[in-house]
């Protein structure tokens, strides 16, 4: 996408933000990772709807919230980068006719964000969500949980956003939901050249009424445990691995020995085994050379093949 191509994106009234050579290390989490060829700053869904319409149909689009599960290697990304929070932060309340409570969230807004909301209306069942650093775009995309509960257990409908502009209306049973995976089925459309790539750009959450001040205090009380388990005070991508059927990334991480280990500025958290930390100057390869580490030593000692939870996306330098 060249100078001429923004022009003409300018000529279509678009009113978000366009960036060339835009650090992804002020994006992500891990505060680590090269820059973006090109970034787009959407004001709201109206204009990122018009965004995609007008992409060239061999643009590479990337569609990032919040950055808390993203490890972007050092030589960057090649194409656009498309920023959700900040522009799809609409929240708000909807009944339906039977007396239904749900929360529209769009992708942008932080779940954490999603579970206060709720509490303060005397909705309940979203306060795991107070445990997730994310958005709601991500959480969708990965089934993101904690504490027993995730995303899709209150997922009633979704908004996606079609490659090719449109916006559709999709239901659970559209989709494979499984531990921290989400795919979509098998559609008639899925082979045709536009349209066949959705993102998420909204959510329904069907919540029950109850008590807004209990929904508080367990807010407070999973903050309060997160804060003690988790190394909240550097920077880091939440968990880095799926807990295995039966066990617990954790433990196996710990149990070789590897709490404190360091490759470069990436070590394992001394607080929690399964979070790698930057102590301050780590690149995404050396957080990336541990992520191997971690893995070979599982399987070493255990057998075990851990399976990321974070995403890897762009160039190695």
């Amino acid at each position: 996408m060249d100078m001429a191509e923004l022009h003409r994106f300018d000529r279509l009234g678009l009113t978000g933000e366009f960036r060339s050579h835009e650090p992804m290390h002020k994006h992500t989490s891990w505060r680590t990772g090269g820059p973006a060829d090109r970034a787009y700053f959407p004001r709201d869904l109206e204009d990122l709807v018009r965004f995609v319409r007008a992409t060239p149909d061999d643009e590479v689009l990337y569609v990032i919230g919040l950055g808390s599960n993203l490890l972007v290697r050092d030589g960057g990304l090649r194409g656009t980068v498309v920023f959700t929070h900040g522009a799809l932060r609409q929240i708000r309340i909807e009944r339906s006719e039977h007396g239904s409570a749900f929360v529209y969230a769009q992708a942008g807004v932080p779940t954490p964000k999603v579970a206060r909301f709720a509490a303060n209306a005397d909705l309940v069942g979203a306060e795991f969500l107070a445990g997730i650093p994310g958005t709601v775009g991500g959480a969708l995309a990965m089934n993101a949980g904690c504490y027993g509960s995730e995303a899709w257990d209150i997922v009633h409908a979704v908004l996606c956003l079609r490659d090719d502009g449109g916006l559709v209306r999709r239901m659970p049973d559209e989709f494979e939901i499984e531990y921290r995976r989400v795919a979509q089925r098998a559609r008639a459309d899925a082979a045709t050249q536009r349209g066949a790539r959705e993102w998420f750009a909204a959510a329904w959450f069907e919540l029950s009424h109850g008590s807004g001040e209990q929904s508080r205090r367990v807010i407070r009380e999973l903050l309060e445990r997160r804060i003690a388990t988790q190394p909240l005070n550097q920077p880091n991508a939440g968990s880095v691995f799926r807990n295995p059927p039966g066990d617990y990334a954790a433990r196996l991480i710990e149990s070789c020995g590897l709490k404190g280990f360091a490759i470069g500025g990436a070590m394992v958290s001394p607080k929690h085994a399964n979070f790698i930390v930057n102590t301050g100057a780590a690149s995404a390869a050396d957080i990336e050379a541990l992520i191997d580490r971690m893995q070979a030593s599982v399987w070493e000692r255990y057998g075990i093949e851990l399976e990321r939870e974070v995403r890897i996306i762009g160039d190695r330098a």
